[in-house]
C-alpha cells in the first residue's frame, strides 16, 4: 500500500510553474551576464585600441582618434599615472593596460559567477 497523498487536512502545492520560474531566471542571469560581457569587452577594447593608436603614433587631431582617446583616459582615469616610466610607450601601455584587464577580469568574472546560478 502505496499513498502518496498528502494527509488530509495538508495543502498540496502545484509544482509545475517552479521549473517554468527557474527557467527564466536562469535566461534572465545568462542575458544579464552578457551584457556585462559585453560592456566589459567594449571598455578593454576601447583602452586597447587607444594603446595601438598611441604606439603608432595616430594622428591626433583626427576626430575618432580623439573620440578614443576621450573614452579611454575616462575609462582609465582611477588608473592615471600609476606607473611613471621614462619611455612613453610604455607607460601608456601600462597605465592603460592595467585599467583594459582589470575591466576584462572583473567582467568576466561577475558573468561566470552569474551563469552558475
Amino acid at each position: 500500500m502505496s499513498n502518496i497523498d498528502p494527509a488530509p487536512g495538508y495543502q498540496t502545492y502545484d509544482h509545475s510553474s517552479r521549473p517554468e520560474r527557474s527557467m527564466r531566471n536562469q535566461v534572465a542571469a545568462r542575458r544579464t551576464a552578457l551584457a556585462i560581457c559585453t560592456i566589459a569587452d567594449v571598455a578593454a577594447g576601447l583602452l586597447g585600441l587607444w594603446i595601438v593608436l598611441y604606439l603608432l603614433d595616430a594622428n591626433q587631431a583626427n576626430a575618432f582618434v580623439d573620440f578614443v582617446h576621450g573614452a579611454a583616459d575616462w575609462l582609465s582615469g582611477w588608473a592615471r599615472d600609476i606607473f611613471t616610466m621614462d619611455t612613453e610607450g610604455l607607460r601608456v601601455a601600462l597605465n592603460y593596460g592595467l585599467p583594459a584587464g582589470v575591466y576584462l577580469l572583473i567582467g568576466h568574472g561577475i558573468a561566470a559567477r552569474l551563469n552558475r546560478v
